[in-house]
């Protein structure tokens, strides 16, 4: 049975030394500074050791031999990296040099490889107190027991490393599983079109065309901007892929009855409490559930843009600078609320599902692709208003985007009890390796 699993009644004494007994150090080359050195390895190049690990290269080895290189300097002071052969510790790191006789490297290197092992000083910027470090004891079995040891947390360690990428490929197939739903949804792949049920219960019904012409009677109605109204134009179709029947294309700008964006100057408003703001940080990729977690307050002006700024539930809102095409969907029981200057807020019509149009304008083969496409900008991405009121829409009839988003929003449940699943198969993951390393060193 290996050395981490046997279950003695009654735990063997193990043998300890002062951690200086086994090992010696010293300081890095504090001359050798990283942004000095080589990025790239090249033939003719060493590798060189910085707090952050083995990521530089230096035309000359300073040391030789099996060592541990110790960050010795920042939040991640204390972790640990390996040198073998030809090498260089620079500025900000320490080294210790193992005595062969006493310690085996790897033993050594999964004991102190602990950020929680080392002794910290320092607050704004820690460093590691080598000194008082190397005073602790550490335990030491025989050199037969050490690769023993090290050769079993190896083996568990491989065991639960193909676990965890097996854990993190699944990650990867539910997020592309995700994006596959959304674009089925797009293309009426997702569920059974109203015109396939039609034909095999023998009725009619309201065509995706007919739900176009009542969009823009309401929208005609209820239009009160200024000067002559005009009709929304309609979508070039010819580079459009082919829709289902009974779907057709229009622009965004004729589901919405109106889209603005908030504007600078509410940091004087922000207070501890009132209104919610909502910023893009509430908006999150693939999912056009708005992120309440972290929020910002504001007691909001009087008067015009207070009104023309505040949000209401199932306005679609659009981040529109930075991240751009990050789509959420306001929901019932907000409660007040506004956007700042780099969110979008577009309103959708009372004949349309806004469900639908968040999950379409969400979906990277649908409006967040398109949106996309329409940025603006080079160091400082962003859309206009009028780039959101020119992207195409595929327009099912309405009770066809209801089952949609039902079909849809079951989906991506299941979607997230799986992901939720995963994350805590990998924290436990986590656990487990640090259980694995005191029970070897316990």
């Amino acid at each position: 049975m290996s050395v981490l699993l046997q279950s003695p009644t009654k735990p063997r004494a193990l043998r300890t030394v002062a951690l200086h007994e086994i090992a010696r150090h010293h300081s890095g080359n504090g001359k050798l500074i990283k942004g000095k050195l080589h990025s790239e390895p090249v033939d003719g190049l060493y590798p060189a050791f910085s707090a952050s690990g083995q990521d530089v290269w230096h035309t000359e080895y300073g040391y030789e031999g099996d060592a541990i290189i110790v960050s010795a300097v920042g939040a991640r002071c204390g972790k640990c990296f390996i040198a073998q052969g030809r090498w260089s510790a620079i500025a900000n790191t320490h080294v210790v040099w193992p005595d062969p006789e006493k310690i085996e490297l790897k033993y050594l290197w999964y004991l102190l490889n602990d950020e929680q092992f080392w002794i910290r000083s320092g607050s704004a910027q820690p460093f590691v107190s080598t000194k008082k470090t190397f005073e602790k004891e550490i335990p030491l079995p025989s050199l037969d027991e050490q690769r023993e040891i090290v050769a079993e947390i190896e083996k568990q360690f491989t065991r639960l490393e193909a676990g965890v990428v097996a854990l993190k490929r699944v990650q990867v197939n539910l997020k592309r599983y995700r994006a596959a739903v959304l674009k089925a949804a797009c293309e009426g792949k997702l569920v059974p079109t109203e015109a396939s049920l039609a034909k095999a219960e023998g009725h009619s019904y309201e065509t995706g065309e007919k739900l176009l012409q009542s969009i823009l009677t309401e929208r005609r109605k209820n239009w009160t901007g200024r000067g002559k109204y005009k009709e929304p134009t309609a979508p070039y179709t010819t580079n459009l892929p082919k829709l289902p029947e009974g779907w057709v294309w229009c622009m965004s700008d004729a589901v919405f009855s109106f889209i603005t964006s908030g504007s600078r100057g509410w940091a004087a408003y922000y207070s501890d409490n009132g209104s919610i703001f909502l910023r893009i940080g509430n908006l999150e990729h693939e999912d056009i559930r708005l992120d309440l977690q972290d929020i910002q307050y504001v007691e909001p002006p009087k008067g015009a843009e207070g009104t023309r700024t505040v949000v209401q539930p199932n306005d679609v809102l659009i981040s529109i600078t930075a991240d751009v095409g990050m789509v959420g969907l306001v929901p019932n029981g907000i409660g007040e609320a506004y956007i700042n200057q780099h969110v979008a807020l577009a309103r959708p019509l009372s004949c349309v599902n806004p469900a639908y149009i968040a999950y379409y304008l969400s979906a990277s083969e649908g409006g967040w692709g398109r949106l996309k496409k329409l940025q603006r900008g080079a160091t400082k991405v962003g859309l206009g208003l009028d780039d959101i009121r020119a992207v195409p829409v595929p327009l099912p009839p309405l009770s066809e985007q209801k089952r949609i988003v039902e079909e849809v929003e079951r989906r991506l449940s299941v979607i997230e009890e799986l992901e939720a699943s995963v994350s805590v198969n990998l924290q436990r993951a986590s656990r487990l390796r640090q259980s694995i390393l005191q029970k070897a060193f316990n």
